[in-house]
């Protein structure tokens, strides 16, 4: 028998360690809750493999005219990372909390459509853009949970490319969209007789950093923001306004620049794929939602910092979110029960500032110098 022919996760476990020569031991601890996911979230699964999974908190926001203070799961193997986050969450906490604003843009799929020529596109872009109604229609047919947001449609030759948008509520939403999609595809090509290329054409765009991303969002768009007195910055972050402003210009702003980096930031992506992987997030979103721009402002006596992610798409619904230890740490972060989205906005919230705790703290690092003796100090064997 093949492997794919395995029935069971213990025989296809035995089957790989009798072709390799090795054994497989710590990949079954813990596995019987995992069972489930491998009928929807793991083909040809063989066990489970585990992360330290650390918490920073307690974080403190304002969001919806409210205060919160949460714990925020960070699942890594980085020594000094959480320490670095918390840090951050202290600076925060100290200076009255950070003020969060979300917005739901949408999450996206974009077909690619290939028409007889130029003419013929237009007029498909122009009536996409009058059958709102129906196209709704269309779309939300295939799910309870799915609202047709709209779209936008750019043109390259014979090439008809249309951006869909949709409200997913609490889920992420990407396997509902892309069935939406799919539907909508089928309808266009029948009333236009044309050809649909690729369900996905790289427009959406899905799994990737690009500039469309940045200036269009996606998925939930999150501002962060904090002011840091110079009190604070001496004593919890041991550098002052002058030397973080002129860090964040070197680094972020000339070093983004001369790199061609999409947005710039310090290191979003090192506490997003903390989050991600704790709360059982698609780990390939990362790779888009890390394109945030952060800005560093003096005042008359301290610093304002804002973090701006336009692409972060996240759910607490659906996928990995339903594994037991994933439950857990979402728990961990008080969510609400909602239906409607208002819970994953919320977690939207938690984590704008989370990364943006974690942006202050390893940018007063660098102004400070300490960036290389707090990885000796924490990251290392002793």
């Amino acid at each position: 028998m093949t492997l794919r022919e395995k029935k069971t996760l213990e025989e296809r476990k035995k089957y790989v360690e009798q072709e390799i020569g090795v054994s497989l031991i710590a990949l079954s601890c813990g596995v019987a809750d995992y069972m489930p996911a491998s009928l929807t979230n793991c083909e040809q699964m063989i066990g489970v493999v585990r992360t330290p999974l650390g918490v920073a908190g307690p974080l403190h926001i304002k969001y919806n005219k409210n205060e919160y203070q949460r714990y925020i799961p960070l699942a890594t193997t980085e020594g000094a990372l959480i320490a670095s986050v918390q840090r951050g969450m202290k600076a925060i906490a100290l200076s009255g909390g950070s003020v969060i604003h979300v917005e739901r843009i949408g999450v996206t799929r974009a077909p690619v459509f290939l028409t007889k020529n130029v003419t013929e596109s237009l007029e498909i872009k122009s009536w996409i853009a009058r059958e709102h109604k129906k196209l709704a229609q269309v779309a939300e047919a295939t799910s309870t949970h799915l609202k047709y947001l709209g779209a936008s449609v750019h043109m390259v030759g014979k090439r008809l490319y249309v951006r869909f948008r949709f409200d997913t509520g609490e889920a992420m939403g990407m396997n509902m969209a892309t069935i939406a999609t799919s539907a909508l595809v089928s309808y266009i090509e029948k009333k236009w007789s044309v050809v649909c290329t690729a369900l996905s054409s790289n427009r959406c765009v899905d799994k990737k950093p690009s500039a469309s991303a940045l200036l269009e969002g996606r998925g939930r768009k999150i501002y962060a923001e904090a002011y840091i007195s110079d009190a604070v910055l001496k004593d919890v972050c041991k550098t002052t306004k002058e030397k973080l402003v002129q860090t964040w210009v070197d680094k972020c702003a000339i070093g983004s620049a001369i790199a061609g980096t999409i947005g710039n930031n310090v290191h979003q992506s090192n506490i997003l794929a903390a989050i991600f992987l704790a709360t059982g997030q698609d780990l390939g979103h990362i790779a888009e939602c890390s394109s945030g721009i952060i800005t560093t402002d003096r005042e008359a006596h301290g610093v304002r910092i804002s973090v701006m992610m336009p692409d972060l798409m996240v759910g607490t619904i659906g996928g990995g979110t339903y594994l037991p230890t994933q439950q857990e740490c979402l728990s961990l972060m008080q969510l609400g029960v909602c239906k409607t989205g208002e819970q994953t906005d919320f977690f939207a919230a938690l984590i704008g500032g989370a990364v943006l705790a974690g942006e202050i703290s390893l940018l007063s690092s660098l102004a400070e110098g300490s960036l290389a003796c707090a990885h000796q100090r924490l990251a290392r064997k002793k």
